[in-house]
Formats: structure tokens, sequence, C-alpha cells
């Protein structure tokens, strides 16, 4: 289970990098890559170099000058070859492949940890990167997804609902007042004879009770009330009745269906019988409005049986997972042209100032006054050298030309890959209508007095 955070970095990029290479923490730098720059404190020139060259570019200077990620593991969970690789993998498809980065694995504090310092503006296109919740969100997903590709646990997210990656971590560790609460509900709704006696209960064991539109619970040396809702949706005041009457939640049941059923007349003869009940209006024109909506996308589509339906479904999985395969290679091979085509071209920009200090009478007067663009002309000469050794470098024209072709299907495979992914919704949410559609009517009746009960 990894746990992220990212912090901007608006004082000076040296001292950041300067602490995540401490060779003491990364095993005398073992643990340590670059991506689009040097492996070095030397990162920081490129990365205002490139912030430069976006000024140049008709963009405003960022006051954030890079940005600090931390994934941080479980102790014994991973090892520092597989944290450093998983924290690549990360950098790699969260950055595409755009952004200069450094990442350094910390194995000195008993748990593997990964920093990765990454600049605030691309090398491609010059853009800032925006961080908000949103991109943390998905950030945080794509870690997760990662994990999982190596066999580390996740989060659950259903499981603990309403519970945020702090809390999550501090649960493991016994200290959170969300899972203390949690477990001395799951204690106490066991010997609890009613409500009444659970608030009771709830008192006894040191709990504060707010009562309300929800009901909250404050234990000894907490700041704040917490409602039972926020820690997951078997603790709401509902549940918890019903929990201590032994009833169950309900549970949506989907019908194993044979294969040769004929959807669209069994479903129009569901809907004739759901008419003719006595079902609450509202209830009512919710269920024959998805109904018809099904039934318009069967029909459109010619499914006409529901072996047809199981097919489609797997055929728009299969195929969004195809595009993803796909996305990956081109972002991996844009991964190797984009570095080249900067580094090529920084190394044929700044070579007459190389050359000229190689001619100047006095060095060290005319390297003070042009370090920085030395610096930036040695890293792209060692980062060539490094990518390509002896192989003759490739024309700028033609890798540029790559570029704009991979990023062209890099953006296709993207539209294909959201209206893929939106149409799998659709298809999914299509198929559980008609699982429940195609109910016994018995059973679906049953379900629809319950559901009024408890209403």
């Amino acid at each position: 289970m990894a746990v992220t955070k990212i912090k901007p970095i608006r004082g000076t990029v040296n001292k950041a990098l300067a602490y995540i290479l401490d060779p003491q923490k990364t095993d005398d730098a073992f643990y340590v890559s670059s991506y689009g720059c040097a492996a070095s404190d030397a990162a920081a020139k490129e990365f205002e170099w490139t912030r430069n060259l976006a000024v140049q570019q008709g963009m405003q200077m960022p006051k954030v000058l890079a940005r600090h990620l931390i994934q941080s593991f479980d102790i014994g969970e991973v090892t520092p070859e597989e944290a450093h690789e998983v924290g690549k993998q990360l950098a790699d498809e969260w950055l595409k492949g755009k952004y200069e980065y450094v990442i350094a694995t910390h194995i000195d504090k008993g748990h593997c940890h990964n920093h990765i310092i990454f600049n605030a503006v691309n090398y491609v296109d010059f853009h800032a990167y925006r961080s908000n919740k949103r991109t943390y969100r998905e950030l945080r997903q794509l870690s997760d997804e990662i994990c999982k590709e190596h066999g580390l646990s996740v989060i659950p997210p259903s499981q603990n609902k309403g519970m945020d990656y702090k809390e999550y971590t501090e649960a493991k560790r016994g200290t959170s007042w969300k899972q203390k609460l949690k477990q001395t509900i799951d204690r106490l709704v066991i010997t609890a004879k009613d409500y009444d006696d659970f608030l009771r209960l709830m008192q006894e064991a040191g709990y504060e009770i707010k009562t309300g539109k929800y009901i909250s619970f404050r234990a000894e040396g907490q700041e704040r009330f917490t409602r039972s809702k926020t820690i997951g949706e078997n603790y709401t005041e509902e549940r918890i009745k019903e929990r201590i009457a032994g009833r169950t939640p309900r549970r949506s049941q989907r019908q194993t269906m044979q294969k040769g059923i004929s959807l669209i007349g069994d479903i129009q003869e569901r809907i004739r019988l759901i008419d003719s009940k006595g079902y609450e209006h509202k209830a009512k024109l919710t269920i024959l409005k998805e109904a018809a909506r099904t039934l318009n996308y069967l029909t459109e589509n010619n499914l006409l049986q529901y072996a047809d339906l199981e097919k489609k479904v797997e055929d728009v999985h299969s195929s969004y997972d195809r595009t993803g395969k796909e996305l990956k290679d081109v972002e991996a091979r844009l991964r190797e042209v984009q570095p080249l085509i900067k580094n090529i071209s920084n190394y044929q920009h700044l070579k007459p100032v190389y050359d000229a200090f190689q001619k100047a009478k006095d060095k060290p007067s005319f390297k003070a006054k042009h370090e920085a663009e030395l610096v930036i002309f040695e890293a792209a000469r060692s980062t060539l050298l490094a990518m390509q050794g002896d192989e003759k470098l490739p024309s700028l024209k033609t890798l540029q030309a790559e570029q704009q072709r991979l990023l062209e299907e890099q953006q296709r495979l993207y539209d294909e890959r959201a209206r893929l992914k939106k149409e799998a919704r659709m298809i999914d949410t299509l198929k559980a209508n008609v699982d429940d559609f195609l109910k016994p009517s018995a059973e679906r009746d049953q379900e629809y007095q319950r559901n009024s009960q408890r209403e």
C-alpha cells in the first residue's frame, strides 16, 4: 500500500534536490534515477532553463518552481529495488514524458519511500503543471493501479469509505478516531437490546452523543464530533438500528440468465406488469424510464438475445483494455523521443557557447558569465551519450515529425478510450437493468415492498 502526497517548491530547487539525493539515504545514490535531466543538483539548472524557455514562448513565469511528490510504502512490503521501480513507473505514466524529474528512493527510516521532484513547467509545450484536488485524486488512483500491478496492497475504497490516506495509515497504527468509533459500534451493536440501549452503551464506553439530522459521536480527548455515516454505509443511524434488530441490508441480486432468453419481448411484458401494479407514481416513472432507455439501446444495437448482450459487454471492455495497452506503447515511445529532441536541440543551440569557452583565454571569467549555458550543454551531451552511446544521433527534424505523429495518435487513443469508458459504464448499467427487469415477478414485488416499508 503506497501513500502519496505532493507539495509545491517555491524557494530553491537546489535545496530540495540536495535533500532527496543524500547518499546516506539512497545507498550512495544507488537508488537515484532521472528523466529528461541530470540525476544531480544540476537538474535545478535544467529546470530553470526550461522555465526561461517557457517565458520566451510567451508563458507567464510560474510562482511554483517545482513539485515534490512523496510515495511511501508500508514497512516490509517492498524491497528498495521494487519501490524505486514503482516510483519510476508512477512518474513516467503520470508526467507523460513531458516533465524533467529526479527520483530518489530513501531507505534510511525502516520503510521505503520515494521522493520525486519534477519541474513545474514541461519542456514539450511549456505549459505549467496544474495541481488541484482532482489531479491529486487521479494521481492517487494511478499509484493504486500501479501498486496492484506489482501485487502490493491498496486502500479498499468501499471498505474504508470516508477515510482519507492519513486516516487509513493512522487506523493501521490504531490511532484513528474514526477507526476506534467503528470498532466500538461493531462491538456494541452485538450486545445492545435495542437502539436506546445501544446509545446508553456508547455513553458508558466514553462517547458523547449528539443527535439531529445525523447522529454524531465524540470520544474523550477528541476535538470534534464524528458523524457515524462518514465511517461507512454500515454505520448510519438506520443501519445501526437494522443491525441491532438482526436485519441484513438490501443487496442488489443479479439473476443468471439462460443464454437463449429473448430480451425485447420479456422486458416489454415486464413493463406491462409494472405499469399495472400499485407502485408509487414516482417509482413507477423511474422504472419505466429506465426500461425505455434499455429497450431503445437493445433495439438500436440489435441485441435480441441475452447472449448478444453479454457478448457486447465483453467486446466493449475488451476494446477499452486494448486501447489502454496501445496508449501505453505510444507514451513509452514518446518518453524516448521527447528527451532526445530536448537534448539535441540544447546541444546544437549551445555548442557555439561551449566552443567559445574552449577558445577563451580567461576561462574562469567566461565560465562565470555563461555558467547556466555551459551546465545545460554538459547535461545535454552526457544525456545523449547515455541514451545513444556511439550511435549516430537521429535527425532533429525526423524526431520532431515522429513526435507530432505520436502526439496525434496519443490524442486519438485518449478520445477513443474516453468514449469506450463512457460506453462501458452505460452498458454495464443497462445489463444490470436487464437482470433486474427479468427477475421473477414475486421476487421483485417483495423487494419493492421491503423498500417501501423502510422509507
